[in-house]
């Protein structure tokens, strides 16, 4: 499997186009997603108002009066920011996006489109154009043993460095209700994970993840 930043994900619906584009791996964007949220916000248009030292609203997004907006942070045009969202800080979420229900955000790329609306907790993780996390699935970005995470693409191992890595979503993602991505999960163009899927590794383009060992093409 392909796991080039242009293989995953549609540069052209992120404020993070010309950073991402400076990386083979997206997962190598990781550490910088704070320093360029500083570097973006005080040059944003003035379609943006700064809520907070470091917090950056498009005027048209909706915040809730109980969504709690951690620095740095960037909301984009259109999108809703729902009741109880938790977004801890280092969050560069796009336009026409939902954050919903109690989701925590933390040192994350969310591209236009994307849905985490009920429920869900991303983080170290960089989210595609039009993916969407059901009720109730979360990154895990932190392995167990505390050991670096290792990106499983088939036999190859693909050390990243890196002791906090959640998972990457490439466009058209679709992740079913309260599943569990595993740190250094990679899926890629078009997938489809089905509810309560305990992920973990690269999954092609295309597929749909049944189980570990149940993984078709779709037709």
């Amino acid at each position: 499997m392909n796991l080039n930043v242009t293989d995953l994900l549609d540069l052209s619906h992120t404020l993070a186009a010309d950073y991402l584009a400076g990386f083979a791996y997206p997962w190598q964007a990781l550490d910088g997603i704070k320093d360029l949220i500083l570097t973006l916000g005080p040059n944003l248009p003035e379609e943006y108002e700064q809520r907070a030292e470091n917090v950056w609203v498009h005027k048209t997004a909706t915040v809730a009066p109980t969504a709690y907006l951690g620095a740095p942070c960037i909301i984009g045009p259109e999108t809703e920011v729902r009741h109880c969202a938790f977004i801890r800080g280092s969050a560069l979420v796009g336009a026409k996006c939902v954050v919903g229900n109690s989701v925590e955000l933390k040192n994350v790329i969310l591209f236009d489109n994307v849905q985490t609306p009920h429920y869900n907790y991303v983080g170290d993780s960089i989210l595609g154009y039009k993916s969407h996390m059901g009720a109730g699935s979360i990154t895990s970005n932190v392995k167990s043993d505390k050991t670096l995470v290792v990106v499983r693409d088939g036999e190859n191992r693909i050390e990243t460095g890196r002791k906090k890595f959640g998972a990457i979503l490439g466009d058209h993602v679709e992740v079913g209700c309260n599943s569990v991505l595993n740190p250094g999960t990679v899926l890629g163009r078009g997938v489809s994970v089905y509810p309560t899927s305990c992920v973990r590794g690269a999954i092609p383009e295309g597929s749909i993840f049944k189980a570990p060992d149940n993984i078709v093409t779709r037709k």
